[in-house]
């Protein structure tokens, strides 16, 4: 008989900034889904603790590497004896990184980096610059990818063949319900994003070779319009949280319509096959006009007022006591428990 792992993917509908609340819910999300299926593996969205959107709030939701997130999730690992994975916003060494750790349930813990932060995340966070390609302590290498990594050809390459199983998070907002614009971008523009977020994990698993797990923030919510803040953007996140096997066939998948929840599926554990040739573009499929225009000139705004608010001091994380802490992106069972991580 085949080897295979039984994964669950969970769709958050947390709340902007509300830390130390959305951790909570978290545990108790975690546990209804370990509880329910027993799963070898559970995984949440990129930033787990908070919609990774644009809004003065994400200012402060930036914390110690060895924090709060990263000591739930190796604690729930522990308790349900199962991998878990979760995102984060935290401060590594001297810089702000959207990471995304994954727990062993012997208390080993990876972490990831979002290799290049998607629009207006260029103000709270820098990039980052390891391949996401995790060996377990069983030996068996598994990808992680964060956001639109999920989407970039890059991603893709540097995982292709490599790992049985990919997985990590995705935050996922839309376009704007303003009345004015709302025939072009909600009616045929946020169709289109729609289409793109269902079909991203279907297409880099047949180019990697390997399962997907995709699980995607969800739910209405109101932000701040890049470069002109006073302007609310109200949208929904999409959802699209999905489970793929490693022909891109979806297993369970649930919508934006389907509100919070998990699913659950039984993965072939095995080594890589890619299927499909890699595209010599940045992008794995084409994206909208209206999308490469916000691409564009969010990452420049936002890079560039990120590095003078850095070369400042003006970064609030800059003068925390943690403001240089780091972990190494892999820490043994014995070295997280006595040294780093209490």
């Amino acid at each position: 008989m085949a080897d295979t792992r039984k994964v669950v993917a969970i769709q958050l509908a947390v709340r902007l900034a509300a830390i130390d609340d959305n951790l909570r819910h978290i545990e108790d999300i975690v546990g209804q889904a370990a509880r329910e299926h027993s799963p070898d593996m559970i995984f949440m969205p990129e930033v787990s603790t908070t919609p990774n959107v644009c809004h003065r709030a994400m200012r402060s939701c930036h914390g110690p590497v060895d924090g709060a997130p990263l000591a739930l999730y190796r604690r729930l690992a522990r308790e349900h004896g199962c991998i878990v994975g979760g995102g984060a916003l935290v401060v590594r060494g001297t810089d702000a990184r959207n990471t995304y750790f994954i727990c062993e349930p012997d208390g080993t813990t990876h972490l990831h980096d979002k290799d290049q932060p998607t629009m207006w995340e260029n103000n709270y966070y820098g990039k980052g610059e390891d391949p996401g390609a995790i060996e377990l302590s069983s030996g068996d290498v598994i990808g992680c990818a964060n956001g639109f990594e999920w989407a970039r050809t890059r991603t893709a390459a540097r995982l292709r063949g490599r790992v049985k199983l990919l997985a990590g998070g995705m935050c996922f907002p839309s376009y704007p319900k303003w009345a004015l614009t709302r025939p072009y971008l909600w009616k045929r523009e946020h169709t289109t994003m729609l289409q793109l977020a269902r079909e991203t994990p279907t297409r880099i698993a047949r180019a990697i070779g390997c399962p997907a797990v995709h699980p995607s923030h969800v739910g209405d919510i109101v932000f701040e319009t890049p470069m002109a803040a006073p302007i609310p953007w109200p949208t929904i996140m999409v959802g699209e949280t999905i489970i793929t096997d490693e022909l891109g066939n979806i297993l369970e998948r649930l919508a934006y319509e389907d509100g919070e929840g998990y699913i659950c599926a039984e993965v072939n554990w095995r080594e890589p096959e890619p299927l499909d040739p890699l595209p010599e573009t940045f992008w794995m499929t084409s994206l909208p006009l209206s999308t490469h225009l916000v691409w564009h000139l969010c990452n420049a705004h936002g890079r560039g007022k990120y590095l003078a608010m850095k070369a400042l001091g003006r970064h609030a994380w800059q003068h925390e006591p943690y403001h240089g802490d780091d972990l190494p992106n892999r820490i043994a069972a014995p070295a997280a428990d006595s040294a780093h991580l209490g």
